[in-house]
């Protein structure tokens, strides 16, 4: 897919925004975008077909791409008989509009239409989805196909690449473990709507270098990418510039993150890029990337071994002193599965207050067995230490605390009104792990 055909691959709303482009978009007109929440059947592989939540009945959801500052205006046309929510994922947009019940935003009502309006920003790779808590119903939130990726440009940003391709990560056919402490597995796994070897595969040519734009819309899994034969070339985390672009063997994503890698196409053949774990792989998670003239069965080896570090991305410079701190402490309740910030759960739990202008500097404390992949809304906040190690310049919407660890992040309160903080892996949300950001 290059350039063209990606710009291509955006659908109607491309058309429709562009015409737009000459003036603001106003509320009381034509949108900009419009989804339709709706069942649809995906076919996911050979006789391995679902029955989901989507938009526009394709999974992932249109490709949308807006420019940074360009006011738009979606509408979300909903065909079911239960209300839902979309969340847009790493946009700094009034809580009304970014996608939280318990932030404001309004629903959209069962077989009706909400219609929000906000400007996009910041440039970079973000993401839309349903913010339904789904509870024990593994048909409904993120379990659901109801996930797109979303392109905020940057005028200035000409793209130093020839191709982009993106790969959104998903699992499908989720139920409860039936043994050991209550979690959800999943039979099927998926890159952009299909199992590895079935669909169209990703066509380069020798001498392109692809921008990678990954995006894990799991519900509750992390995931390690490997390219047999290629090397990523980390160039942004969470859709935000890292300080120290840098080449890995694997890239590790957890849900609710996004990566986005170079590859520079110069090993020609007809390779594998998915899952390292085989498990996963052969369960559907992966795709095939196929050199032109060339053909023959996709190869897969193993990337081995490679640790995964934020640190290999930041600056070396500790960060700037706070004005403030405050330690969150996440640990599970005897049950273990239910969760708790500072001793307390959502919804009977104190919110986190904050005034505008000042940075906090935050000790996420995990003591617990479970990595958490944590998501502050509408702020981008900077990663200052991970296990003792100190680090600068690493901006993101949603950092992994390991296991019995400790990270830093510094949130700076640019962003007034309710914004949610809450595990983006989505059965710890449901859980009680979550609370609310709140300005004095």
């Amino acid at each position: 897919m290059n350039r063209r055909q990606f710009l291509a691959a955006a659908g109607a709303w491309t058309c429709a925004a562009a015409a737009s482009r000459s003036a603001p978009a106003q509320t009381d007109g034509a949108a900009d975008i419009t989804l339709r929440i709706a069942e649809t059947t995906i076919e996911l592989g050979p006789k391995r077909s679902v029955r989901t939540l989507a938009y526009n009945g394709q999974v992932p959801g249109p490709l949308l791409r807006a420019r940074r500052g360009r006011r738009l205006v979606v509408d979300v046309v909903n065909e079911t008989a239960a209300r839902d929510i979309v969340h847009w994922h790493g946009l700094h947009i009034p809580p009304e509009v970014d996608g939280a019940y318990d932030e404001g935003t309004p629903p959209v009502p069962p077989h009706g239409r909400q219609r929000y309006a906000f400007e996009p920003t910041p440039a970079g790779t973000r993401w839309y989805h349903s913010h339904d808590m789904p509870m024990r119903d593994l048909a409904r939130g993120t379990y659901s196909g109801q996930f797109g990726m979303f392109i905020v440009e940057d005028p200035n940003d000409a793209g130093a690449y020839d191709l982009e391709v993106p790969l959104l990560l998903h699992e499908w056919e989720p139920r409860f473990t039936r043994s050991g402490p209550l979690d959800v597995e999943f039979r099927t796994g998926s890159i952009n709507g299909r199992m590895l070897g079935f669909g169209d595969p990703v066509r380069v040519r020798a001498g392109q270098r692809a921008l990678l734009r990954i995006v894990n819309a799991s519900a509750t899994l992390a995931h390690r990418i490997a390219f047999t034969g290629h090397t990523f070339r980390v160039v942004a985390l969470d859709g935000n510039a890292v300080p120290r672009p840098t080449p890995v063997r694997v890239v590790e994503v957890a849900p609710g993150e996004r990566v986005d890698a170079l590859v520079d196409m110069n090993n020609p053949g007809v390779w594998i890029l998915g899952e390292a774990d085989t498990d996963q792989r052969t369960s559907g998670l992966g795709i095939v990337v196929e050199y032109a003239g060339r053909s023959g069965e996709p190869r897969w080896s193993p990337p081995g071994p490679f640790p995964w570090s934020y640190a290999v991305f930041a600056a070396t410079d500790a960060a700037a002193p706070p004005d403030e701190r405050l330690t969150l402490v996440f640990k599970a309740k005897d049950d273990g599965h239910h969760w708790t910030i500072n001793g307390q759960a959502w919804p009977r739990i104190d919110p986190i207050v904050v005034r505008e202008g000042r940075r906090y500097r935050w000790t996420l404390d995990n003591q617990s067995a479970n990595d958490h992949p944590i998501h502050l809304h509408r702020h981008t906040f900077e990663v200052v230490g991970v296990a003792g190690t100190a680090m600068s310049g690493l901006m993101k919407d949603v950092v992994v605390v390991p296991a019995w660890r400790q990270v830093e992040i510094d949130v700076r309160a640019d962003q007034p009104g309710a914004s949610l903080f809450h595990c983006h892996q989505q059965f710890h949300m449901d859980m009680g792990f979550m609370t609310l950001l709140r300005y004095a």
